[in-house]
C-alpha cells in the first residue's frame, strides 16, 4: 500500500495481509506519533468516522466494530514513514476490510431474505445494537444496500455519503476513476428508484400508507379500521402465515384483527417505494423479511400483499423514499 493508503496493493492483497492481534497498548510506535499513545489517540479521533463507514458498508454494528478493529491491528504493524494521509489511510484500509467481506459473503450468497420469521421479529438480536444501527443508516437504505453489488455498495457509500473523490475510490475497488464514478452512479439510481406515479398521488398514497404502518405497530384496532376499506382484501404468501392461516382474507373488521397481530412485526417497519409506489419493508436490523405491496384507492387501502417467497422478494424493485 502507498504512502496515502489509496494506490498500491490490490483489495485482495490488502486484506489478506492483517497484522497480528496487538492492541492500543502494543509496544513500539505507530503512524503519526512516536509512541504507542500518539498512535491511538490519533486513530481514535478518527474511530467514529471510520464505523460510520464500516455501517454502511456492512449494515452490521458488531462487523463494523470488528473492521474497525482489524484497521487498528495494521496501523501498529505499518511503518509510520509509509504514511502520509492517516485519515485517508485508515479510509481505504477499512473499505477494503468491507469489500472482501462483502464479497465473500456474495461468495457464500448469504441471504436473509425468506427465511421464517420469528414471532418476536427479530428478537434474538441485540435491540442496542439494531437501533443504533437503524438510526444511523437507516431501515430503508440499509435493504436496498443489501441489493447492490459489493463495489457499487463500496464506491456509493464512500462517494455519496462520506464525499471521497472517485480518483481515491477507484483503486479501492480496483476500477478506473470512470468505472467507479459508474458504480456509484448505478447504485445511487438503484437507491432512488423512479416513483410510478405523479407527485401528489404519490404523497397521497404514502400518508394513507403510513397511517396503516403506525396504527399496525401501535396495535391499533381503531386506526386500522379507519384506514383500511371496508371491502379490504388482504393476501399473503404461506411463508408468511401461521400454519393453518387463510392466503387471503377480506373485510375490514377480519383484516384490522388479523393485522393487530403484525403489530411486533411492524415495530421493524419502514415504508419505501415497492415497484415504484408506496409499500412497506419488515426488515430487523435493516434485513429484509417481508414486503406489504399496499394498494390504495380513495384515501384508504384497498387491500395488501405480504410477499415471503424469496424468488418473489428478489423480483421486486425496492427504493429509498425522500424524507
Amino acid at each position: 500500500m502507498d504512502r496515502d493508503g489509496t494506490t498500491g496493493a490490490t483489495p485482495e492483497s490488502a486484506a489478506a495481509k492483517g497484522p497480528g492481534a496487538e492492541g492500543p497498548t502494543a509496544e513500539g510506535t505507530g503512524a503519526g506519533g512516536a509512541t504507542p499513545e500518539g498512535t491511538a489517540a490519533r486513530f481514535e479521533a478518527e474511530r467514529g468516522r471510520l464505523l460510520a463507514i464500516a455501517r454502511r458498508m456492512l449494515g452490521s454494528t458488531g462487523e463494523a466494530e470488528d473492521a474497525v478493529q482489524e484497521a487498528w491491528l495494521r496501523l501498529v504493524r505499518t511503518d509510520p514513514a509509509e504514511i502520509d494521509n492517516l485519515p485517508g489511510w485508515l479510509t481505504t484500509v477499512v473499505s477494503r476490510i468491507c469489500l472482501d467481506l462483502l464479497r465473500a459473503r456474495a461468495a457464500r450468497r448469504e441471504e436473509p431474505t425468506g427465511e421464517a420469521l420469528p414471532d418476536a421479529a427479530g428478537g434474538g438480536a441485540d435491540p442496542e445494537r439494531e437501533a443504533l444501527l437503524v438510526e444511523s443508516v437507516g431501515r430503508a437504505l440499509l435493504v436496498v444496500l443489501d441489493r447492490l453489488g459489493p463495489a457499487e455498495r463500496v464506491a456509493f457509500v464512500l462517494h455519496d455519503g462520506f464525499a471521497v473523490p472517485f480518483d481515491r475510490i477507484a483503486p479501492i475497488v480496483g476500477r478506473t476513476p470512470v468505472a467507479a464514478k459508474k458504480l456509484a452512479s448505478r447504485a445511487r439510481q438503484r437507491v432512488r428508484g423512479t416513483a410510478a406515479l405523479p407527485p401528489e398521488p404519490l404523497a397521497g398514497h404514502r400518508r394513507v400508507v403510513e397511517a396503516f404502518l403506525a396504527a399496525a405497530r401501535d396495535g391499533d384496532l381503531a386506526g386500522l379500521l379507519a384506514v383500511l376499506a371496508p371491502d379490504v382484501v388482504r393476501r399473503a404468501d404461506p411463508a408468511a402465515l401461521p400454519p393453518g392461516r387463510s392466503p387471503v382474507a377480506r373485510g375490514a373488521a377480519t383484516v384490522a384483527r388479523e393485522t393487530t397481530v403484525l403489530g411486533r412485526r411492524a415495530r421493524h417497519g419502514v415504508v419505501a417505494l415497492v415497484d415504484g409506489v408506496p409499500g412497506i419493508l419488515i426488515a430487523p436490523g435493516g434485513r429484509l423479511w417481508l414486503v406489504l405491496r399496499v394498494a390504495v384507492a380513495d384515501g384508504r387501502v384497498a387491500g395488501y400483499e405480504v410477499v415471503a417467497d424469496p424468488a418473489r422478494l428478489a423480483a421486486l424493485d425496492l427504493a429509498v423514499l425522500p424524507g
